[in-house]
């Protein structure tokens, strides 16, 4: 049985998504501040967390950064800010997803089960994808840059593999949403800027000059093959 850590300091709330949640089959874990929420996820090391922003004391994007630092289990935030550079923060800290209040407990399912489908997906293939020192192994689900693993978020795997199964293919965002994270997810396309510079970041020598994942300005993202790569 899949454990979340489901972590916001107003128990109505926590409430409902713990029952929505078990009804679902998950084992739901809570905490109601941050500092408590750290202690939960180093102790019962969950699946998956959900994760308030607006926490007393630690911030919610605190946590994350700390949790981030620390494992890629998926984290779906909770947020009442209205500010898209919140949203965005929270993304380029790691997160995979986001949810803004007031939500819909059954959305909330949805998500978490749309994001563990990415992370548990079975990829059938037995080859390796290779862009230049950039290697992919599908059936381990394992990246290597160099030789050197580098670990990613569900997420941030699943948009990798789309733009390396089509190298030169230029995606736009919605494309990207639609390959990348099913035809389902609601999520809003500028969310994937948010994910693809955590993967420049972990995949690019010099991120702010990338050599895999270009852009193309005023359309989307290729993953380009040059002889550097």
């Amino acid at each position: 049985m899949k454990k979340i850590l489901v972590v916001d300091d107003e128990p109505q709330i926590v409430r409902v998504i713990q029952g929505y949640l078990e009804r679902a089959g998950f084992q739901v874990i809570r905490a109601g501040d941050g500092e408590e929420a750290l202690n939960l996820f180093r102790r019962e090391r969950p699946d998956f967390v959900i994760l308030d922003l607006n926490l007393p004391g630690m911030d919610g994007l605190d946590v994350a950064r700390v949790i981030r630092r620390e494992s890629n289990v998926p984290i779906l935030m909770l947020t009442a800010r209205v500010e898209e550079v919140d949203r965005i923060t929270g993304l380029e800290l790691g997160a995979d997803d986001y949810v803004t209040k007031p939500f819909s407990p059954r959305e909330i399912v949805a998500r978490v089960r749309a994001i563990f489908r990415r992370a548990t997906e079975t990829l059938t293939e037995t080859e390796q994808l290779r862009i230049g020192k950039l290697e992919i192994d599908l059936a381990q689900r394992l990246v290597t840059v160099d030789g050197k693993p580098v670990n990613l978020t569900p997420t941030e795997f699943a948009l990798l593999v789309t733009l390396a199964r089509h190298p030169r293919r230029v995606f736009t965002r919605l494309q990207l949403l639609e390959h990348a994270l099913g035809t389902d997810y609601p999520g809003y396309e500028r969310t994937i800027d948010a994910h693809i510079k955590n993967l420049r970041a972990k995949i690019e020598p010099n991120p702010r000059r990338p050599t895999y994942i270009q852009t193309v300005f005023g359309v989307g993202y290729k993953l380009e093959i040059t002889e550097d790569a």
